[in-house]
């Protein structure tokens, strides 16, 4: 029985962004316009961004929870291009987090407590057999 740890986290998040869309995860509506932070220069390419956030913020509760935006704003970011001095960290947008956030607990995936967002039993679950998945095809 594998866990999140030991399998390769691109596959998984890919394979998990592929079952949260089918699953009926609603996507809002501003996804397609928006950029993912002030570092970045344009909206994301992919149209499914918003499920491959969302597995990525159900990984890093798994791996890291409690955990809240701030910490995923940090995670998430990127470098601010300047052109006459150096570049700087920008955090990334927290509206995207905070949906991806929702849009889980109402799955039943994670839970908020005093100290951040956890993930749940059925959460863990998801995560484990789909680690699983991406053992077995490798």
């Amino acid at each position: 029985m594998a866990n999140v740890y030991e399998a390769d986290s691109q596959k998984l998040i890919d394979l998990a962004a592929s079952r949260l869309k089918e699953s009926g995860i609603a996507k809002p509506a501003y996804i397609p316009y928006v950029k993912s932070g002030a570092g970045k220069e344009r909206v994301p390419a992919s149209e499914d961004f918003f499920y491959a956030r969302c597995a990525s913020v159900l990984r890093q509760v798994y791996m890291n929870g409690p955990i809240g935006i701030s910490k995923l704003r940090t995670k998430y970011g990127s470098k601010k291009g300047h052109v006459v001095h150096r570049h700087h960290h920008a955090r990334a947008g927290g509206s995207i987090i905070k949906d991806a956030f929702d849009a889980l607990e109402k799955k039943g995936y994670i839970k908020t407590t005093k100290q951040g967002r956890v993930i749940t039993a059925s959460g863990k679950s998801f995560l484990d057999k789909l680690s699983n998945e991406t053992l077995k095809g490798a």
